[in-house]
């Protein structure tokens, strides 16, 4: 069965606030979905972290490769994409198309068999999954109003991220730290993501080092992207020096620039994005790498329900996974799907088992949010 069309749709009006200092609003552009048909009109679902005018460009250069394609063998068939457009860029753009596409093959794949995604992969080493919302440091009085909106969802486990953490003073960086944890108590889990990607980050190893410490006398679970992205030296010094877990690489695409930070235990936890790095395909492979190389795995998810459903179906298929990124509050998330994800007593996402993803669009929630 071929590829016959590969459609996509914007999402504007819902986009979070995702803290770079040039902030996006709700009017951007940050998100599409793709549609992969299949020549007997059967259709896969998939997600990419990246404008729709990028994405549509990126299709129209691989039309050639992709149309008359497999619909049913989505790695040789995005492998194939991957190689052929190695002259392209070895990443970016095409590599988040390639991202999308594998997603929506594997939907595919899944439907035509009748079975969920992780059983094609060999089955679940759980149904359940504990997710962390996650969601942008603020000021004291507003962070703690949106973190006991947080909780009072079930949430038992929440990353905060970005401004104003690391952007005033040291001193300011524990009080918001000291106010989250006073406000969720000891039994919630707390992730800081410093944002080191943000453009012109300013801070190195040593402030690193220091901010590590006070986190971790507040119990924090993991400090994420303290240092730039490419300061792979940096962060194998700070993963061994630091009294906490660190996190990083949802910048990286293609496994193969994951490598010298799984061999080189430059982070505790990698966190590839699945709608940029190549794939839930791709993502697997990486998560494979890491388990050889003892370093932990958490898929990153700034993301659609298309993105978190096939972060779900990855986490299924791994021996250790502990937990999936869920953007709260988030209109791509909690509006687009037709039976939206819920959280358990326990807080916890129960791993969708139907056909392919395991999900159905919301079509006229996705005609609302394609400005339709």
């Amino acid at each position: 069965m071929k590829i016959t069309e590969i459609r996509t749709h914007r999402l504007i009006g819902g986009t979070v606030d995702g803290g770079w200092s040039r902030a996006h609003q709700p009017h951007d552009d940050l998100h599409t979905l793709l549609e992969v048909v299949a020549e007997d009109g059967s259709v896969g679902l998939g997600s990419v972290f990246t404008s729709s005018a990028l994405v549509t460009a990126g299709i129209a250069q691989l039309e050639h490769l992709w149309r008359g394609a497999s619909a049913l063998e989505p790695d040789v068939t995005c492998e194939r994409l991957r190689q052929a457009s190695f002259w392209q860029g070895r990443g970016g753009t095409l590599e988040h198309v390639v991202s999308g596409i594998d997603i929506a093959l594997w939907d595919l794949l899944g439907k035509a068999c009748g079975q969920p995604v992780w059983r094609l992969w060999g089955g679940a080493h759980r149904r359940r999954i504990k997710p962390y919302a996650s969601l942008l440091f603020d000021e004291p009085d507003r962070l703690r109003e949106k973190l006991q909106a947080t909780v009072a969802r079930g949430f038992r486990a929440i990353k905060l991220g970005w401004r104003p953490f690391g952007r005033v003073n040291s001193a300011y960086d524990e009080l918001l730290v000291r106010t989250a944890r006073d406000t969720v108590g000891p039994d919630v889990e707390l992730m800081v993501d410093a944002g080191g990607s943000e453009e012109f980050w300013p801070h190195r190893y040593k402030w690193a080092l220091a901010t590590a410490h006070m986190l971790a006398a507040y119990e924090v679970t993991w400090f994420e992207e303290p240092l730039c992205p490419d300061d792979i030296d940096g962060y194998r010094r700070l993963t061994e020096n630091a009294p906490l877990p660190i996190a990083g690489g949802e910048v990286l695409t293609r496994r193969q620039s994951f490598l010298p930070w799984l061999a080189g235990h430059a982070v505790d936890v990698i966190q590839p994005d699945a709608t940029k790095c190549g794939g839930i395909g791709e993502a697997r492979r990486i998560a494979q790498l890491a388990e050889d190389h003892h370093v932990g795995f958490v898929s990153h998810g700034w993301n659609t329900a298309v993105g978190l459903a096939a972060d779900l179906q990855l986490a299924a298929s791994l021996p250790v996974a502990r937990y999936v990124e869920y953007l709260t509050p988030a209109p791509y998330i909690d509006s687009l799907l037709a039976k939206p994800f819920t959280l358990d007593d326990e807080g916890l996402l129960t791993i969708p088992a139907g056909a392919g993803l395991g999900i159905e669009l919301d079509r006229d929630a996705l005609a609302r949010f394609a400005g339709k």
